[in-house]
């Protein structure tokens, strides 16, 4: 019975934000994918690069919304995404022909890896599944995968937090960086 008595959670939701938070998280949200998105759709039109991937968008929720989560800080965002990334590219060359036993070996080991690199960010794990069920274009970056669209998307995302996140007086980010 304990087992599931554990399972009503320990203690009460958060509280609301205020309206101001609200719309600085939406302003850095839709400037930081704005500046990923415009690249990958302006500049990378026509090539065999990408530049926005989905996890951005859950990296997005962390470093303009829960700015300071230890989940969103810049160790984890850019760690996190890019061992990844790596770890990702790994298991679909290990796995190439078996899906079913490369994705779920991308995301555990990236778990494994960023819990004992002190990098946790959760979309890392959706960073390491893309590099696996991404299709041709994603398998054709090989490694490169890891910095592009992974490592710059990141940089640029984190540019974006540290202009956007610092302009009200009552937001700090980050709260530390390594």
């Amino acid at each position: 019975m304990k087992y599931f008595q554990k399972m009503r959670g320990t203690t009460k939701s958060p509280p609301r934000v205020s309206l101001s938070e609200i719309a600085w998280s939406w302003l850095g949200a839709f400037l930081g994918i704005l500046a990923v998105a415009w690249i990958n759709y302006k500049c990378l039109e026509g090539t065999a690069l990408v530049l926005l991937i989905g996890s951005f968008g859950a990296s997005a929720v962390l470093i303009y919304g829960a700015l300071k989560s230890p989940l969103a800080q810049p160790r984890n965002l850019l760690g996190g995404h890019v061992l990844s990334a790596l770890v990702g590219v790994s298991a679909y060359q290990l796995f190439p022909n078996a899906l079913w036993l490369a994705a779920p070996l991308a995301v555990a080991t990236a778990i494994a890896l960023m819990h004992a690199t002190r990098t946790l960010h959760p979309p890392g794990g959706a960073t390491a599944l893309i590099a696996v069920i991404g299709g041709a274009p994603v398998h054709a970056l090989g490694y490169f995968y890891a910095l592009v669209p992974v490592g710059l998307g990141a940089v640029m995302m984190l540019v974006v937090a540290l202009l956007v996140n610092n302009i009200p007086k009552n937001r700090t980010y980050p709260e530390y960086w390594f």
